[in-house]
């Protein structure tokens, strides 16, 4: 009996030491789970993701998730997803960008005659040859397409939104055939779709524009391979901007001076938020209210946009420009401005909206053409380091408060757009 009592106290204590250590390593594993799970999370959620030397703290993206949820992939989207791998073309040509080089995003959806203008001037830039020129398109079509890939001038990517609604024809975010129409009542239609705070049901041309703005824009700072890490600033520009030959030096000092000379500035503009205006001609820098032509910011306040999705994707206006006039920039705490000089670097010529004119014979332009003069000055840099700030206070505009224009209130876009902030993390 002793013998056998000893077996068995021996048995019971190895099968605590196999427990002990069991218990241990899934310690050890839930641990490191829950270390990097919180690290990740606090970089996503704090406001002090960078310092205010602008210093880079860089997540790891990862692939772009799959998004069942909502969207069953056609082939077409397949097919656009992984042509945004493909490396940029002209690497042969420009192996190498500039270290301070400000990389460009030109976001297009389908009015060839208008890319071809924007693309002219753009080969015209003192200093393109430095940089990466992104081109993000909304949707796929041909003629659009030929007209990116014959670019010789610097290092070029293009990406298609893999979700834009142009390229689902029967089902969401495209038209799907049980979708309400118009003011449809949905119990009495049996049709499906949340209506906006007008009524309205949504259109696909209208959600298209805020869709691809931040598919975009979650792409290009957290998703590419070439700009996940880059460490210093984007200037977005669209299809139916004139870029002057000074543009892209004016940034760049312009992005330098901004942490300098305004503490209030975001970001810097080539432009003036009154798309008429082609400036004051002062002597002196100007700062205002953030511009839709030609901005330009860093990842420091792409995170602090990131954190605001929530609000972004809530909000019922279809225009991703006065969302965020109306409720992210007044949800940072402080005043936001953007730099720019007091002669304009760019010129907004289109006459119609994003998603119209891209016909030959009904584009909105003088005569199927651009008329822009640009003076000996606007051909090289024209901003000094010395010159004082003149700030523009209180400016007539699209304020926090204002309740938006309608055409985002149906809950798939809401939720779709959602899902783009959580792509690559």
């Amino acid at each position: 009996m002793g013998s056998y009592k000893r077996e068995r106290i021996k048995d019971a204590a190895f099968w605590r030491l196999v427990s002990l250590a069991l218990i241990t390593v899934l310690g050890v594993i839930l641990l490191l789970v829950f270390l990097r799970t919180n690290t990740i999370s606090s970089l996503i959620n704090s406001d002090t993701y960078e310092g205010s030397t602008e210093s880079i703290k860089i997540i790891e993206a990862k692939e772009p998730t799959i998004i069942p949820k909502l969207i069953l992939q056609n082939e077409l989207s397949v097919v656009l997803q992984k042509k945004n791998q493909i490396p940029p073309r002209n690497l042969d040509l420009y192996p190498k960008l500039a270290n301070d080089h400000v990389v460009i995003v030109l976001y297009v959806h389908n009015r060839p005659q208008y890319l071809q203008v924007v693309i002219g001037s753009l080969s015209r830039v003192e200093g393109i040859s430095e940089t990466l020129l992104i081109v993000s398109h909304d949707g796929y079509f041909e003629e659009m397409n030929k007209i990116v890939e014959g670019i010789k001038f610097c290092q070029v990517k293009q990406i298609f939104a893999p979700y834009s609604p142009h390229i689902f024809t029967n089902s969401f975010p495209g038209v799907s055939p049980n979708d309400c129409k118009d003011k449809d009542d949905p119990v009495e239609k049996h049709c499906e779709g949340t209506p906006d705070q007008y009524g309205n049901h949504r259109s696909l041309k209208i959600v298209s524009l805020k869709h691809h703005w931040w598919w975009m824009m979650n792409t290009v700072w957290d998703g590419l391979e070439e700009t996940r890490q880059h460490s210093g600033h984007i200037l977005f520009i669209e299809e139916d901007h004139f870029i002057y030959p000074n543009a892209y030096r004016n940034m760049q000092l312009l992005a330098d001076l901004k942490s300098k000379k305004c503490p209030d500035c975001y970001a810097a503009n080539l432009a003036p938020s009154e798309v008429k205006s082609r400036g004051e001609g002062w002597e002196s820098l100007v700062a205002e209210r953030m511009g839709n032509v030609g901005y330009v910011f860093n990842r420091t306040v792409w995170r602090k946009i990131h954190k605001k999705a929530a609000g972004f994707c809530s909000f019922d206006d279809y225009n991703w420009d006065i969302t965020m006039w109306s409720t992210v920039y007044p949800s940072f705490g402080s005043p936001v401005y953007t730099l720019r000089g007091s002669r304009t670097s760019a010129v907004h010529f289109g006459k119609c909206g994003l998603h119209q004119g891209h016909k030959h014979n009904l584009a909105c332009m003088d005569n199927g053409g651009v008329n822009i003069v640009v003076a000996d000055i606007d051909k090289v840099a024209n901003i000094k380091p010395d010159w004082e700030v003149r700030k523009y206070e209180h400016q007539a505009g699209y304020q926090a408060g204002f309740k938006g224009w309608g055409g985002w209130g149906d809950v798939r876009d809401r939720e779709l757009c959602m899902e783009f902030a959580k792509m690559y993390f």
